[in-house]
């Protein structure tokens, strides 16, 4: 019957995502000679590495000729609490600088200095101005260029179709199931090497800077098909989102507004942050407002402003000083730009944010401060890599960018996505390539048993009648994982939040969606559920497990990192739907790294 058919496609390497590293990693995969397709959930170019607005971290030097990998190295590594795979920071590092470049080779136009260097600027948590920027829309611009490079070399892309199903044979990639969006008509994509690049699971969270397309769906997909996540308890939650008109709260402020020179403030009118300044920053952060202001003239001391401390400390310090009644009148605190910066200045160098605040919530941030707060904006965790291939626990799969965890360890730094993203990217194309070649003399068969399971998990609500609303359920999932799995956790609402995913787990085994396939966003969200599930019954048992506080997993119970969870990641898997939790040692730094941490400068 028509109604059976599956459409197929044959390639050596499929990306399933099209934001910088699903890009990056197709570029570098063609070029190594493999048959690559590209398939995303929405259009081209609709990613949210555009959300990513301040700038690429690479320790280029551009500003402060004193910068190198090293320094960028050691801060990426303290930001992350010391959790990150020392691997994947120290490649970071010493690569990102020729991936800006490289850009720019491929057509990126970025800001410049005065001696007509491509410009960096400050951002939270960086020893120096290292990120190289294009206003406040850098990643719009990252994500130019890499599209049009892609159209140029002829990569086959697959827009609006989602992958609803990873496929194995003898624990080795043999290709991707999903469908067209529009019409819901099936397609099968079999390869040997398949690169996830899906980015996070925001939309399992009530407020989020995330776009609809963030489900979860890669962690998910890479779980049930063997792979491991490498501490999903890590959730960043962004300092700076919008919190008025309800209609775009959560929505991004870019880091960059503190980056130049942005302050927070509460009712009172003080400027909060030097009350936060934990021990472990203070040698190197500004306790009063006079050389905090100096910081953006003179950076030798190394005492850069409290605003500009790692985003997890910012934003347990908004959340504070909200929950102590000194917030906001809409529930947040205030960033004041206008105050420190002529409009000119403003809308030079923040021409995105001036007209978002201006087009959305009528506010001239020329002119008055912005009402902002927490919003849940990254995860740290995600499918465990190897950290020269980007190889996951299953031979053929891959992964890269926000999918993949071990790079920023509890807390990531502003800027540092865009460059993980185009560093393991590339890596990763560059390893499926490989692995896709050596597969050649024996290519992988979908056998049409497992088409007809995919196909039949996939239709299953479409024939069911009576069941559980879809929207209905994520919106209570949403609620949970916001009150329960939130900035600060406790014992009791973890456990809280765990009973309550297993009972939405065991709804949405009775989901029910009316209507056709064609033009069906009830149906599309049937599917996304069980990933949203998936994800966030992670988050919340990883959460429940680490006994302390560090980066973006902040305990109430427990609020003092602890040597001992300091050395140790958690790992979830997954057997038959069933979520477990085992405990591995921290990679051990070799020792010519470890004695960076012992410098002062």
């Amino acid at each position: 019957m028509a109604d059976q058919a599956v459409e197929k496609h044959f390639y050596d390497v499929v990306v399933v995502g099209a934001g910088g590293a699903g890009l990056r990693a197709a570029i570098e995969a063609h070029e190594q000679g493999a048959r690559t397709a590209i398939v995303c959930k929405s259009l081209l170019g609709k990613a949210h590495t555009v959300m990513a607005e301040g700038g690429i971290a690479a320790s280029m030097g551009n500003v402060y000729a004193e910068d190198n990998w090293r320094v960028h190295f050691r801060d990426t590594m303290r930001g992350g609490k010391m959790l990150n795979h020392w691997r994947m920071a120290q490649l970071h590092a010493q690569e990102a600088p020729d991936r800006v470049r490289e850009l720019e080779d491929w057509g990126a136009l970025f800001d410049r200095t005065a001696a007509g260097l491509i410009s960096q600027r400050d951002f939270g948590g960086h020893r120096f101005a290292r990120l190289a920027h294009v206003g406040d829309r850098t990643g719009l611009e990252l994500i130019r260029t890499l599209q049009q490079r892609v159209v140029q070399l002829g990569i086959d892309v697959f827009m609006e179709c989602t992958v609803t199903k990873l496929l194995t044979t003898d624990d080795a990639m043999v290709g991707a199931f999903g469908y067209r969006r529009e019409s819901g008509e099936f397609i099968v994509w079999q390869a040997p090497s398949v690169i996830l690049a899906t980015g996070g699971i925001g939309k399992a969270f009530k407020v989020t800077s995330n776009s609809w397309e963030y489900s979860g769906d890669g962690h998910a997909l890479a779980l049930r098909a063997g792979a491991t996540l490498v501490n999903m308890e890590f959730v960043q939650f962004h300092p700076t989102g919008m919190v008025w008109p309800l209609s775009v709260k959560g929505l991004l402020i870019t880091e960059s507004v503190r980056g130049e020179g942005g302050v927070l403030k509460n009712s009172e009118g003080k400027r909060f942050m030097f009350d936060y300044i934990p021990e472990f920053f203070k040698a190197e952060t500004a306790d009063n407002e006079e050389e905090a202001d100096r910081w953006y003239d003179d950076h030798t001391n190394n005492r850069r402003p409290p605003e500009l401390l790692p985003r997890d400390e910012v934003a347990r310090a908004i959340n504070s000083e909200v929950k102590a009644g000194r917030g906001s009148p809409h529930g947040g605190v205030f960033l004041d730009i206008a105050s420190r910066r002529t409009p000119e200045d403003i809308k030079k160098r923040l021409p995105s944010m001036y007209h978002q605040f201006k087009e959305l919530a009528e506010v001239d941030i020329t002119k008055e401060p912005m009402e902002v707060g927490p919003t849940c904006h990254y995860v740290m965790g995600g499918v465990e890599v190897d950290p020269d291939t980007a190889a996951a626990k299953i031979r053929g799969l891959y992964a890269a960018g926000e999918v993949a965890g071990g790079m920023h360890g509890s807390n990531r730094l502003g800027g540092n996505s865009l460059s993980d993203l185009l560093v393991f990217g590339r890596r990763a194309g560059a390893s499926a390539a490989l692995y896709a070649a050596e597969k050649k003399a024996t290519p992988p068969e979908v056998t049409d048993d497992a088409l007809a399971q995919a196909r039949q998990e996939a239709l299953a609500p479409l024939e069911r009648q009576g069941g559980e609303n879809p929207y209905a359920i994520h919106a209570e999932l949403q609620n949970t994982m916001n009150d329960l799995v939130g900035i600060i956790r406790t014992a009791g609402e973890l456990q809280q939040a765990l009973d309550k995913v297993a009972a939405l787990k065991a709804r949405i085994a009775n989901l029910s969606v009316e209507g056709k396939r064609r033009y069906n966003p009830g149906w599309h969200l049937a599917l996304d559920l069980p990933n949203m599930l998936t994800v966030s019954e992670c988050v919340a048992k990883a959460a429940l497990e680490r006994q302390e506080s560090r980066g973006g997993h902040t305990r109430d119970d427990f609020p003092k990192p602890t040597p001992e969870w300091g050395a140790l990641n958690l790992i979830c898997s997954s057997s038959d739907g069933a979520v477990s939790l085992t405990r591995q040692p921290l990679p051990q730094m070799p020792d010519e790294l470890a004695t960076l941490f012992q410098e002062t400068t």
